[in-house]
């Protein structure tokens, strides 16, 4: 009647019959001849022999389903058929007609489909009918309700690797022979190594002819395993969203809290749904995987250390990869071999930058400077450059970071890079090259004076803008304090007998900017330790306090800073030696005697308390020669 259709379907509901098939005779044999038990196969053997059905429940890739096998191969069952995969819980009992052994790999569970523990009594119970046994693996998982496994652990890659090489080998000592070798050793002593990993290495050994470049193909077979991994990882389309952005978000804070590790996992995973699924709002389970699950799957470990805070030491669940090559890796492989991913890397990234804490914004610039060093134009496009130009104090400082750990790292044409942002019309991208050459200046002294010539030739062109004349001041005392001082010292000194007073008074403002500073590493704690065994550094120092005591346009600054030097000379008799021997060297008229000892005679402790007694231990240095000590 009028346009109702209706269909009806009569059958059962059930899906159609699995599949299911005998393993040949021939490979559980070969791989009898290889196979190593590892550290819980005696406990499965045995509660698969009283009980007929187990399950094995282990990491990915240990081994598991070569284990099942072998269980079943050693209880001497007649034949082994292997399941579908895909065979549900509730079909389980149906497809054990046959006797003998079964095995069922990778089983897969979820919350809708979970192994509960009326299933296995209903395979139990068959099982007893036909006399068979039945083995199925998982990995970890908590969709097993009732359910009692056993945990699977790999057994040792050179226990794998022996008995490999004795399999192919003629004679047992020209295994150990090989095992001995520098880059067997170096791939066994790096991390958790899979038994397929010692089985690929067992390959190439067994062809070894003692050659230079047969050993040369070893050594690389070391990292060509790490990328393997990296890439096996990135590509598996079994290996969900979620996880892959663990495994990246544990790469960039390897080395760190956990806590961090699976904090910036979620973020960067809403940014891959976002970016797969942009028709769909992002979600993230509020309960996951537990933490040891998760590092298993990374082949990773955790462990309690104590981190040092701003207030003290403090108790925190550290997290690394077994590999110590493995994070660098895989952050590149994501970076070059799935451009896709760029986007929603590049926003997890910024948004790191702008984070509140210090650890996590040098690990963005960490992670970014090995981008970078992969694929440069790319990332200074896509991520430095942004930063670099930031209203904000924070994004520059990751982008000076990031092109300063990128040139450690080898990328190429940093230095021409960062010459090339001196003179840029930008003061933010000024800025930001300036620090990046003031934190490389220790490592490479020769980029300091470059660095300084471009800040000396910006200061002759700029006239009017005071935010220019500011930063210029920072950006020249951030590479005194941070570069070479002796160098940089002998350099302002140069610049002070230039013609240009815009130069001049660049040069004598960063000096008593950088003076005035009392942080750890500070130019007069340099002075007291170095500078006052030479007497270059020494000339150099006194003849820049000199000249900006005597200027009217930088004596009040000058004096703040001499001030903070007392302050600090208070708190460490080394700095203190050292002014005492510094202050007579600034005395070359009356009028220099009288600044400082009005200096001393008027300080104040930094809690507005009395003159501190160091003043007056300094006044008896600046007495001339022959002179009484004034009456009290």
């Amino acid at each position: 009647m009028g346009a109702k259709t209706e269909i009806h379907h009569h059958g059962s509901a059930e899906s159609p019959a699995y599949a299911s098939g005998e393993i040949p005779r021939e490979r559980l044999d070969t791989l009898a001849e290889v196979f190593v038990e590892g550290p819980a196969f005696a406990l499965a053997l045995r509660r698969l022999r009283e009980e007929r059905v187990l399950v094995l429940r282990g990491a990915h890739a240990t081994g598991r389903s070569a284990a099942a096998l072998m269980l079943l191969h050693h209880l001497g069952v007649p034949a082994v058929r292997a399941l579908q995969p895909e065979t549900s819980p509730a079909a389980l009992a149906g497809q054990l007609a046959h006797g003998g052994g079964h095995v069922l790999c990778d089983m897969p569970l979820s919350r809708n489909k979970p192994l509960r523990e009326t299933h296995l009594y209903a395979a139990r119970d068959q099982l007893k009918k036909t006399g068979g046994h039945l083995v199925i693996t998982v990995e970890n998982s908590p969709h097993l309700l009732g359910v009692a496994p056993v945990g699977w652990e790999a057994p040792g890659a050179a226990d794998v690797l022996r008995a490999h090489l004795s399999a192919r080998l003629p004679a047992t000592a020209d295994a150990e022979r090989l095992l001995a070798l520098e880059p067997v050793r170096e791939f066994l002593e790096h991390g958790h190594r899979r038994p397929a990993e010692a089985v690929d290495l067992a390959t190439g050994l067994a062809a070894y002819d003692g050659t230079e470049q047969a050993l040369d193909r070893l050594r690389g077979f070391s990292l060509a395993s790490v990328e393997k991994q990296c890439r096996d990882w990135l590509s598996d389309p079994a290996l969900g969203l979620r996880d892959k952005a663990f495994l990246i978000s544990l790469a960039l804070f390897d080395q760190a809290p956990y806590v961090l590790a699976a904090e910036f996992a979620d973020t960067l995973f809403v940014h891959f749904q976002r970016l797969q699924h942009p028709e769909q709002p992002p979600e993230i389970p509020v309960f996951g995987p537990a933490p040891t699950d998760r590092l298993d799957l990374a082949r990773a470990v955790g462990e309690l250390r104590s981190e040092a805070t701003d207030w003290g030491p403090v108790p925190q669940y550290v997290a690394y990869f077994s590999e110590g090559r493995m994070p660098g890796t895989l952050l590149t492989e994501v970076w070059t071999g799935h451009p896709s991913t760029r986007p929603a890397l590049v926003a997890w990234l910024k948004q790191m930058a702008r984070d509140g804490r210090p650890l996590v914004r040098t690990r963005a610039a960490a992670a970014t400077a090995l981008l970078a060093a992969a694929d440069l134009p790319s990332t200074v496009a896509l991520l430095v450059d942004g930063w670099s130009v930031s209203p904000s104090f924070g994004p520059r400082v990751t982008a000076a970071n990031t092109l300063t750990l990128a040139h450690l790292s080898g990328a190429p044409v940093i230095p021409q890079l960062l010459a090339q942002w001196c003179t840029d019309r930008h003061w933010a991208r000024r800025w930001t090259a300036i620090r990046a050459f003031a934190l490389l200046a220790p490592l490479r002294p020769d980029l300091a004076g470059p660095a300084l010539d471009a800040l000396s030739s910006r200061a002759r062109a700029e006239s009017s803008s005071e935010a220019e004349r500011h930063n210029l001041i920072e950006s020249t005392a951030l590479l005194l304090s941070a570069g070479s001082r002796g160098e940089m010292l002998a350099e302002l000194v140069r610049l002070l007998h230039l013609d240009t007073p815009a130069v001049r008074a660049l040069a004598l403002a960063a000096f008593v900017r950088a003076c005035d500073n009392r942080e750890e590493g500070s130019l007069l704690e340099w002075y007291a330790e170095s500078g006052v065994h030479s007497p270059e550094w020494t000339r150099d120092l006194v003849t820049l306090w000199h000249t900006a005591l005597g200027e009217r346009a930088h004596t009040r600054e000058a004096l703040d800073a001499l001030r903070t030097w007392v302050y600090v000379a208070g708190q460490r008799p080394e700095a203190e030696q050292a002014l005492a021997l510094l202050l007579p060297s600034l005395v070359k008229t009356a009028a220099d005697r009288d600044r400082l000892v009005h200096l001393l005679h008027t300080l104040r402790a930094e809690d507005g308390g009395p003159r501190p007694a160091i003043a007056d231990r300094l006044l008896i240095s600046l007495r001339p020669a022959g002179a009484t000590p004034a009456a009290p």
